[in-house]
C-alpha cells in the first residue's frame, strides 16, 4: 500500500480517539469518522510498519448505528467525534472503552469490578454551559469564529455549536458586529497581532444568569461601553448603575466612530442582532492574555459589567462562578455524578474527609451537608477564594480548604498536624493522580476512597495502585457528561479490606 492509494475496509472496532479500526491482509488502518460496522473506501494518508492512518472517502455500506451528524461541520470540527454515531451506541463505546483500560491497564479481571450502567442524557444537546470560541478571518478577511479543526488550530466557522447553549450565537453576532464599529482585528497567532482571541460565555442553567468574557491581546478595550450596551441592550451602565468600569485600571474612552452608509451594511449580519440585549446578562468582562501561548485564559480580569461572576446551582448548593473558575460543563450530569459520589462515600454524618484536587468545591460542598469535615485541598489560589466564598453565601461551616499541591498538603496535615481521614476524595485532572499522594492515602488507611476519573487508563493505573496498597474496588459507575465526544467520566468507590 502506498500513500494516496485508495481501498475498501469494514470497520471492526474502534480506537480510544474515536477513529474507525479495520484490517486489509492483517494490516490495521485507522479511519477518522467511520462507525464500527461501516464498509468504507478510504485513501491512505500516513504509514507506519504495523498500521496506518486513513481518510474516509466514501461509506459504501452504512453501519447499522450510523447516524446523519446534526451538525453540519462535524468532520472539520475537532470537538465531536461521535456524532456519526447512535447515542445508544456512542454509550456502548464509553463503558467498553473504561472496562478495556480497567482491563488492560488496571490488570483488573471483568468480574472483579462491578460496573453499574452508564449514565447517559435524554436529551444530548444543548448541555454545555460553557463555551470558548476563537476568533479569525476566512479567507475573505472576513471576522468569524468557531472552534480549531482537529489538532489544528485553523477555525472552523461554527458560531451555533449544538453542544452550546443557543445564546452563544446571538452573542457571537454582536460581538462581531462590535469589532466592526470600532474598528477591532482578531488575533493572528502568526503575526502576533490584532487584539481579540477569544470570547468566552458561560450560562448558569438554574438562574439563566449569562456571562461574557473576551480574551484579548492588550490592555484595554476601545469602546468597552458600546460593547456593554449592546450586550445588555441598555445605556453602558451596570446594575447599580455605575457605569462602565475597569478594576484597578483608568481606560481611555474611545468615541464610538460614525460609519458611512455602505459602512453599514456590513455592520448587518444575516441574523438579525437583538437591540434588547442578551436576556440574562449578569457579568461582562475582559481577559488580559498578551502571551505567545496556546492557555486560552489570561490571569488579569478586567471586570466591565455586574458583580464579575455569575451563580448557579448543582442540586440545592449555590455557586458562584467567575471566568477563571474551574465548573463542570455539564451541570445536568454533574448532578448525577455528584450524586453518585455522595452515595459511594456511604456518609453518615460523623465523617472527616478529605476532598483532593476540589476546585471551587464543587464536591466539596455537596459532601459537607452529611459529612463532620470536610478538607478541600486546590493548585489555584483563586479556586480556593471561590470555593471559601461558595461555603459562606451556603452557610456551611464545616468545610475547611488549603492552597497547594494535594500531593504536598495532604502528607503535610497528615505527618505534621496528625489530621485523620474516614473517607478520602480525589477528583483529579487527566494525568491522575501524584504517587506522593496515593502513597500517603495508603498511609491514611480512610474507610472508602471515591476517585472521580475524567480519563479512565489514568485512573486504571491509579486503582491497580490502590488495589495492590490494600483496597478492593467495590463498584463503579461511568457518566456521559460529554455526548457526541469520546470523552466520559468515572465514579468508583474503594474500600479498605
Amino acid at each position: 500500500m502506498e500513500k494516496n492509494q485508495e481501498f475498501i475496509v469494514t470497520i471492526e472496532d474502534m480506537n480510544e480517539d474515536g477513529a474507525g479500526v479495520g484490517k486489509v491482509d492483517g494490516y490495521i488502518w485507522f479511519v477518522k469518522d467511520a462507525v464500527i460496522g461501516d464498509v468504507v473506501r478510504a485513501k491512505a494518508m500516513k504509514i507506519k510498519k504495523s498500521y496506518g492512518f486513513a481518510r474516509l472517502m466514501e461509506v459504501l455500506e452504512p453501519s447499522v448505528s450510523r447516524v446523519i451528524p446534526s451538525c453540519p461541520v462535524a468532520r472539520q470540527c475537532g470537538g465531536c467525534q461521535l456524532q456519526a454515531m447512535s447515542y445508544e451506541e456512542q454509550l456502548k463505546f464509553k463503558e467498553r472503552k473504561v472496562m478495556n483500560n480497567l482491563v488492560r491497564i488496571g490488570k483488573f479481571a471483568e468480574d472483579e469490578i462491578h460496573m453499574l450502567p452508564i449514565m447517559g442524557m435524554e436529551e444530548p444537546w444543548r448541555y454545555r454551559n460553557k463555551a470558548q470560541f476563537p476568533f479569525g478571518k476566512d479567507k475573505d478577511g472576513n471576522v468569524i469564529a468557531g472552534f480549531y479543526a482537529g489538532r489544528t488550530h485553523a477555525i472552523v466557522e461554527a458560531e451555533d455549536c449544538l453542544l452550546g447553549v443557543e445564546e452563544n450565537r446571538e452573542i457571537l453576532d454582536i460581538v462581531k458586529q462590535f469589532m466592526r464599529e470600532m474598528k477591532i482585528e482578531p488575533y493572528d497567532e502568526i503575526s502576533h497581532k490584532g487584539l481579540v482571541r477569544h470570547v468566552l460565555i458561560r450560562k448558569g442553567f438554574k438562574t439563566g444568569e449569562i456571562m461574557v468574557c473576551l480574551v484579548i491581546n492588550g490592555k484595554k478595550l476601545p469602546g468597552k461601553e458600546r460593547l456593554v450596551e449592546m450586550l445588555t441592550g441598555g445605556d453602558g451602565k451596570d446594575r447599580k448603575g455605575q457605569g462602565v468600569s475597569e478594576q484597578g485600571t483608568k481606560g481611555l474612552e474611545v468615541k464610538e466612530q460614525e460609519t458611512s452608509e455602505n459602512e453599514a451594511k456590513g455592520y448587518i449580519s444575516n441574523r438579525h442582532v437583538n437591540r434588547n440585549g442578551i436576556k440574562g446578562m449578569a457579568s461582562i468582562s475582559y481577559s488580559v492574555n498578551q502571551e505567545r501561548t496556546n492557555v486560552i485564559m489570561g490571569k488579569e480580569i478586567v471586570n466591565l459589567y455586574g458583580p464579575g461572576f455569575i451563580t448557579d446551582y448543582i442540586g440545592n448548593v449555590k455557586y458562584q462562578i467567575s471566568p477563571l473558575s474551574f465548573y463542570q460543563v455539564n451541570p445536568v450530569q454533574t448532578e448525577r455524578l455528584y450524586g453518585t459520589a455522595l452515595e459511594y462515600a456511604g456518609l453518615t454524618g460523623n465523617e472527616i474527609v478529605w476532598d483532593l484536587y476540589c476546585g471551587i468545591g464543587t464536591i466539596s460542598l455537596f459532601l459537607a451537608q452529611k459529612a463532620k469535615k470536610v478538607y478541600g485541598v486546590e493548585i489555584v489560589p483563586q479556586a480556593i477564594e471561590d470555593a471559601r466564598r461558595n461555603a459562606e453565601i451556603n452557610g456551611i461551616d464545616n468545610a475547611e480548604f488549603f492552597v497547594g499541591k494535594a500531593e504536598e498538603v495532604l502528607p503535610e496535615q497528615f505527618e505534621k498536624n496528625h489530621v485523620q481521614a474516614d473517607v478520602i476524595v480525589v477528583d483529579p485532572p487527566r494525568k491522575g493522580c501524584d504517587a506522593v499522594c496515593l502513597d500517603t492515602i495508603l498511609k491514611m488507611r480512610p474507610e472508602r476512597v471515591v476517585y472521580v476519573s475524567c480519563d479512565s487508563a489514568t485512573l486504571a493505573r491509579d486503582l491497580r495502585y490502590l488495589a495492590d496498597g490494600g483496597y478492593v474496588v467495590e463498584r463503579g459507575r461511568c457518566c456521559d457528561m460529554f455526548p457526541g465526544t469520546v470523552h466520559c467520566e468515572v465514579c468508583v468507590e474503594l474500600c479498605r479490606k
